[in-house]
């Protein structure tokens, strides 16, 4: 199994950079990512208006907060959720439980799907993936089943690392437009939009190495 992890890392690096099927894909990231800061809104006491998804990988999450720490814990969600589950689906499947991963994934997609998810694009995908994940799980062929579910585990894996990455680097570039690093950079007057951006990716890294550290030892 390790071996199939490395390899399927090498694969998903490779396939998230193809122009159309590559970011169909990353998507997944993007929805985990998205998905964080409403589970976050709704914990602190905020609310979840609706989200997008769209072709570039991009997403946003409309939120409403009831406090400052509501709006700063749902801002900060995002990528440590994504970078959270890129460890947790690489630890199961370590422990083969894979399905464990198709089941996860099936909840935020129905969550995503009947309660925040409005715009077309967002909507087709969630519904092309989801299907997916049903047809994968009558197909009754294990190993099928395995390879999959370790490339899908090493897109999130994947992506994780390489949009914290992407965030950092625009922090510094355009802080202003920045994301979630911009948004915590309002909320934080004084600590500006770079540090934010460092913060992302530095967690980002720290649970990947937490990951391969399982992978290789």
């Amino acid at each position: 199994m390790k071996t199939k992890i490395i390899v399927g890392i090498l694969v998903a690096l490779l396939l998230t950079q193809m122009p159309v099927i590559g970011k169909y894909f990353a998507i997944l990231n993007t929805m985990i990512h998205e998905t964080g800061h409403s589970f976050f809104a709704l914990i602190t006491g905020g609310e979840v208006q609706r989200i997008s998804l769209f072709p570039d990988t991009s997403g946003t999450t409309l939120t409403g907060h009831s406090s400052w720490w509501s709006q700063f814990l749902t801002s900060i969600a995002g990528y440590v959720t994504s970078s959270y589950f890129a460890f947790l689906f690489l630890s199961l499947l370590l422990k083969e439980k894979y399905k464990w991963i198709i089941y996860i994934l099936l909840v935020f997609l129905s969550i995503n799907l009947f309660f925040w998810v409005r715009n077309l694009y967002g909507l087709f995908w969630i519904g092309s993936f989801a299907a997916g994940f049903i047809w994968l799980l009558k197909s009754g062929n294990k190993t099928f089943v395995q390879y999959v579910l370790v490339l899908i585990a090493s897109l999130v894996f994947v992506e994780a690392i390489t949009s914290a990455f992407e965030i950092m680097w625009v922090s510094f570039v355009t802080p202003l437009r920045a994301g979630d690093a911009a948004n915590l950079a309002q909320l934080t007057t004084f600590i500006p939009s770079p540090i934010w951006g460092i913060v992302f990716f530095v967690q980002a890294v720290c649970f990947s190495w937490f990951a391969l550290k399982k992978v290789l030892v």
